[in-house]
């Protein structure tokens, strides 16, 4: 089937979904979540296909949701949870809906019958951490670039893969930062499989694929479900859907209103410059709407 946001292939028993926005480093536009799922599913009716894996034209994965021009729009934080973004009032339950959906598309890849990995070079950030960590394995490029800087204003991990691939301290750790961490520093915490050099990256995903194809798919989908289900019962359906719904209230928190301001007076680039730098994020607007 053709598809707008990604390319779809396969070979020796790979499957090879790429996400196909280089030129703005593969950037969650609209419509990609959904075929993304519906890549994945190709991929799980292909009786040829024993391995997913999942990458990004060019030189990054994924930069997380396309934001610019929706944060920059003169509307204030108003609407924001349509999908037109047409000035109605934000409702959470709107915004619960597009966003777990979203959510759902990218669990396709942790829900699928066959393995899947995530090559990742340049970035993996935000939305884009996500769809990585929602991967059976990740490999990481030594000097890439994972994290969720929105976790400090104006977002929170739908998918929770942090915590669950962390445990509690190092995923606090990482959310009650923002920060970002380089491949070779993502292994040492036990966030992905591993971390090669750049040059090294294709070549041992390849390797580490190739092993799977010679599994048959029974035994490949057994042993899957079998470690998922140990998650499945410590409650991440539930995780993902209060997560959802926070991610959505960061966005009308005062903090957030503040953000998608200065969106629009300096522009987003700007703005998450001031929201990732280490000063107080709106400090005025805490004080004066919060006593803890």
């Amino acid at each position: 089937m053709p598809f707008e946001h990604i390319l779809y292939e396969t070979q020796d028993r790979i499957a090879t979904i790429t996400l196909n926005r280089p030129d703005r480093l593969n950037a969650i536009a609209s419509g990609l979540p959904r075929e993304l799922a519906q890549a994945v599913q190709m991929a799980n009716d292909d009786d040829d296909v024993h391995v997913i894996v999942l990458t990004g034209a060019g030189r990054a994965f994924c930069a997380g949701y396309d934001l610019k021009d929706f944060a920059e729009a003169p509307r204030g934080n108003r609407g924001t949870g349509t999908p037109e973004g047409d000035g109605r009032p934000w409702d959470p339950m709107v915004d619960f809906n597009m966003m777990y959906a979203n959510t759902q598309d990218f669990m396709s890849l942790w829900r699928s019958h066959k393995p899947t990995i995530a090559k990742v070079r340049g970035f993996a950030v935000a939305g884009g951490s996500d769809i990585a960590l929602c991967c059976d394995m990740v490999v990481m490029a030594e000097d890439a670039k994972i994290g969720y800087p929105p976790a400090r204003v104006w977002g929170c991990p739908t998918t929770a893969m942090w915590v669950y691939r962390l445990g509690p301290e190092k995923a606090k750790r990482m959310l009650l930062t923002g920060d970002l961490v380089t491949g070779s520093e993502a292994e040492e915490m036990g966030l992905v499989l591993e971390a090669v050099p750049e040059t090294e990256l294709d070549a041992r995903v390849d390797e580490l694929a190739k092993r799977m194809t010679g599994v048959p798919r029974n035994q490949l989908m057994m042993q899957k479900m079998m470690v998922n289900q140990a998650y499945e019962n410590m409650g991440l359906q539930t995780t993902q859907m209060f997560a959802t719904l926070f991610d959505g209230i960061t966005r009308h928190s005062p903090e957030g209103v503040w953000f998608k301001q200065r969106a629009e007076e300096v522009g987003f680039q700007q703005a998450v410059k001031e929201r990732d730098g280490g000063e107080p994020i709106a400090e005025g607007v805490s004080r004066s709407t919060y006593k803890f």
